[in-house]
């Protein structure tokens, strides 16, 4: 099994990498913790603020991606959760929050596992030190406690011979390898007359030489950049040599950089592709919008479910909400009915009655009667006031919920068609790759550049053809253009840069035709 790590932020456009079911036949977000949301995005976003607010944590992601060797027959889940747990106690991230999601591509299964490196306790970032060395000493003891045997350069630290993810970028684009690279340009290096006959050779295998952060790089026709030297199968050849060989007729400073070649091979490539349109691939799409159609009748059935649910809550609130205030409203009316009954059961009659007026006892009941009816009426007031305020706040309280589930569902709207453009622009990846295989007639041969092998060198005409124009003159006798001999001259006498050959002898040439010239325009004297 081969690990993969780094540390990285952009967590919206890693969910939208995650998601992608164009590139990936089966997607499984298996678990997701330490987050109120339970989609990738969401997750994403709650440990980005997180980073935002407590540290100034930029890369505040830790991806894993987990790849068990095909031949070996394929890791079960508790295998990988068994790998996962030795990474988290290893590299020290056992209670950040984490996500894992399953893939499966061209029948190969695979895990992404992606952690959080914000520690929101401490309000700091999980230090991870030398995590690539960790990474391999714990996937040696993995496979030596499962059986597993490791690729070629796992007995060291290092990882040898491994292809970097822009050249895994270069083969999903074009269609071609590493290797076909070094083996176009070392058959041009191997046939190699003279500096210009090697470049043109690169030229006709569809590479332009150019200059950048190296003095001499290739930038093919899709506009990928590579350094010569690496190109060149030959541990004979070192980068002294490739320079020695090439400064005398192409200096760096004379060939074109790395922007101006590929803006150049931009516009020769327009002319030789046609554009891709979802039109013209109208059934290759059939299947990929169908399957997003699906998604997306998921998610509109989650809103209209969603609105459904809205509605059902405020009814349910507002039912409860008036049930309560009957209930108080009622139970007020009812308390002070029975405590009328019990004054009118316990009333005075006859003689006690006829006391009680006398005595003034009757007028004192019925004060201290009116007030306690007063305080029950003001605590019924006081209840009544507490329960509007709740039931206010209630309803915010269910607005709020209300709002945040229709803010997350157009959230999730938003993700989806971030991962359906995603899609999308995979989808015309792979038909642009193809469309380059059938332009190349399934050769490994790039289109000839053309005329953009050397852009950057003036054109020098051929010797012959400027002594030709010369014999045209002397022909024509320019008597109107003084010193067109000289001029002639000089230009007969450019070397292949430009200078001129010869020294004092042909500037007294130069000068000895300029008084021919001059002798063609003098009137005869006698």
């Amino acid at each position: 099994m081969i690990p993969f790590a780094s540390q990285r932020g952009g967590g919206q456009d890693l969910a939208t990498h995650l998601l992608n079911s164009y590139d990936n036949e089966i997607v499984e977000v298996s678990n997701v913790r330490g987050a109120i949301a339970r989609d990738l995005h969401g997750a994403f976003r709650e440990w980005q603020v997180q980073a935002e607010t407590l540290t100034r944590c930029d890369k505040y992601l830790y991806s894993l991606s987990v790849n068990p060797d095909p031949a070996q027959g394929p890791l079960t889940r508790d295998q990988y959760m068994d790998y996962i747990g030795r990474v988290e106690q290893t590299l020290g991230l056992s209670d950040q929050p984490r996500a894992v999601v399953f893939h499966t591509k061209y029948g190969r299964e695979h895990c992404h596992v992606i952690w959080s490196r914000i520690d929101a306790e401490q309000q700091k970032a999980v230090h991870l030190a030398f995590d690539h060395d960790k990474l391999m000493r714990v996937t040696r003891g993995f496979a030596r406690d499962h059986g597993l045997s490791l690729p070629k350069g796992y007995d060291k630290s290092r990882q040898v011979g491994q292809v970097s993810l822009y050249e895994k970028v270069q083969e999903r684009e074009t269609g071609l390898s590493k290797e076909d690279h070094i083996r176009q340009v070392t058959e041009a290096w191997r046939h190699r007359d003279s500096a210009r006959s090697f470049v043109q050779a690169l030229g006709e295998r569809g590479y332009m030489l150019a200059t950048g952060k190296r003095p001499y790089v290739l930038v093919d026709l899709y506009g990928n950049v590579n350094a010569l030297p690496k190109l060149i199968d030959d541990k004979a050849v070192r980068t002294k040599d490739i320079r020695a060989f090439l400064e005398k007729d192409y200096p760096p400073e004379s060939l074109p950089s790395v922007e101006e070649a590929e803006a150049l091979v931009a516009k020769h490539r327009a002319l030789i592709e046609t554009s891709l349109s979802e039109e013209n691939y109208a059934t290759h799409l059939a299947a990929l919008k169908h399957q997003q159609e699906d998604r997306r009748e998921q998610l509109k059935q989650a809103v209209v479910e969603g609105v459904q649910e809205r509605q059902h809550l405020r009814q349910a609130q507002h039912h409860t909400h008036k049930a309560e205030r009957d209930q108080l409203r009622s139970g007020h009316r009812r308390e002070m009915e029975a405590i009328k009954d019990r004054r009118y059961e316990n009333r005075a009659t006859g003689l006690a009655a006829f006391l009680g007026r006398v005595t003034g006892v009757t007028l004192v009941r019925k004060a201290w009667h009116r007030h306690q009816d007063a305080q029950r009426i003001e605590a019924y007031r006081k209840q009544r006031d507490e329960l509007r305020t709740r039931q206010a706040q209630e309803r915010v309280s269910l607005e709020r919920r209300i709002a945040l589930d229709a803010k997350e569902l157009d959230r999730q709207q938003g993700a989806i068609r971030r991962v359906e453009r995603r899609e999308l622009a995979a989808f015309l990846r792979d038909q642009r790759k193809e469309q380059r295989i059938r332009d190349r007639d399934g050769t490994q041969a790039i289109p000839l550049l053309r005329d953009l092998i050397e852009p950057r060198r003036e054109s020098i005409p051929e010797r012959h053809d400027l002594l030709e124009a010369f014999e045209r003159a002397k022909e024509r006798r320019w008597v109107d253009v003084p010193g067109i001999g000289a001029d002639f001259g000089r230009a007969t006498n450019l070397d292949d840069n430009g200078v001129g050959e010869g020294g004092d002898r042909d500037r007294h040439w130069a000068r000895s035709a300029d008084k021919d010239s001059q002798k063609d325009i003098r009137p005869d004297r006698k």
